[in-house]
């Protein structure tokens, strides 16, 4: 087992890491930026590393300056947490070149996964139901339109390496199809780098389910049952529920099984989760892998008792999995919920403020309300904020 890790990451999800740490007996380095000189999750590591000015281009995003923390340090892994760095192959990679362990997938299926096109193409050969659509990066408009009269309107115009609903068009008639393209392409272009094109059949009635996997390096993966987040703005997820109140047992093995065959075909090791999208009647379709911890993990910690930031560090190690898949139970119902700030009229617009008062969770309210900011993490109780819009 580590001895000492690096968390390459800020907030909430540092003080959750170091916290499962400091239980197992393991040592933690924090890195930070100009701005969180102060923050918590400094104050909670044994040590701690300046890493840049606040702009996370400049500081949490830049991979030498974490890779030589570690080694400074004497780390002998890093744990990348969500966001930033979690999900970007040169950063396991130049880990493995340092001789540091990356607490998370390997390097050639973080690869795999990260391409929608491939992974698309990948989950097909492993027997996952597709969204029907074509296997492959549209050449051109009348190529999109080919394909769309193959399956049929309404379809989605995707970018390849999108996510959080950027490079994403819904598009309901042929005559929508070529703006689409344009605007999905530039949009792609501009916020991953990369301007291809994929279109597949948009699902009507669709719930969005993901399918939470843990495995080890010894090939041994098992699903730790799912997550629903269909109640979505802007395609980002809002309200995130497990277990999901639309799946009934046989639907959710199937989901699962298909899950871990993925994972298997790409010799995945780590967390990780298979995201679907379902239809009215059940019937599900493959999106996309997030080969990372997620933000709403402790949904799945609450109803299944275990804690995925220790079994991801164990399976760094090279441990082997201590759990058959029989093994994992549920109990109960979690929700963990997105708060915004937002001016309801004005379209919703993103709106800045003080908050004047904040009364955490106390003993006497409702239990099993989690509340996870950059301050700390609250459980049991009611929660109370007072926002004041400047």
């Amino acid at each position: 087992m580590f001895q000492k890790i690096l968390i390459a990451n800020r907030g909430e999800i540092a003080c959750r890491i170091i916290k499962t740490a400091r239980r197992m007996g393991i040592a933690t380095v924090a890195v930070y930026s100009d701005a969180d000189r102060d923050a918590l999750h400094v104050e909670m590591a044994d040590e701690a590393v300046h890493i840049g000015p606040a702009p996370a281009a400049q500081s949490y995003l830049q991979v030498e300056k974490i890779v030589r923390a570690a080694r400074d340090t004497g780390a002998e892994a890093v744990h990348p947490g969500y966001g930033f760095l979690s999900e970007r192959e040169s950063f396991a990679a130049a880990l493995a070149g340092a001789g540091i362990a990356f607490i998370g997938p390997n390097v050639r299926a973080i690869a795999a996964m990260g391409d929608k096109i491939e992974s698309k193409k990948l989950a097909k050969a492993a027997g996952v139901s597709t969204v029907p659509g074509f296997m492959g990066e549209i050449r051109d408009e009348a190529h999109a339109r080919e394909i769309a009269r193959e399956i049929g309107f309404p379809v989605m115009v995707k970018a390849s390496a999108g996510g959080g609903g950027k490079g994403l068009r819904v598009v309901k008639s042929e005559e929508e199809l070529g703006q689409a393209i344009v605007s999905s392409r530039n949009e792609a272009q501009a916020s991953f780098g990369d301007g291809r094109l994929l279109v597949e059949k948009f699902v009507t009635e669709p719930r969005h389910i993901e399918i939470q996997l843990m495995a080890d390096k010894h090939g041994h993966v098992i699903y730790l049952n799912e997550r629903e987040c269909s109640i979505q703005r802007r395609h980002q997820k809002v309200v995130e529920e497990a277990p999901s109140p639309f799946l009934d047992e046989k639907t959710r093995a199937a989901m699962g099984e298909q899950a871990v065959a993925l994972a298997k075909a790409v010799g995945y090791d780590s967390a990780g989760t298979v995201e679907f999208i379902v239809d009215g009647a059940r019937n599900f379709y493959f999106l996309e892998m997030n080969t990372r911890l997620q933000v709403e993990h402790p949904v799945t910690e609450m109803i299944t008792g275990l804690d995925l930031v220790e079994l991801m560090i164990r399976s760094a190690a090279g441990e082997k999995l201590a759990l058959a898949q029989k093994d994992v139970k549920r109990n109960g119902w979690a929700i963990e919920a997105r708060v915004y700030a937002e001016d309801p009229y004005r379209g919703f617009l993103p709106s800045t403020g003080r908050l004047t008062r904040y009364r955490p969770p106390h003993e006497g309210g409702h239990k099993g309300i989690t509340i996870r900011n950059d301050t700390g993490v609250f459980e049991g109780g009611e929660i109370s904020v007072y926002y004041d819009p400047m």
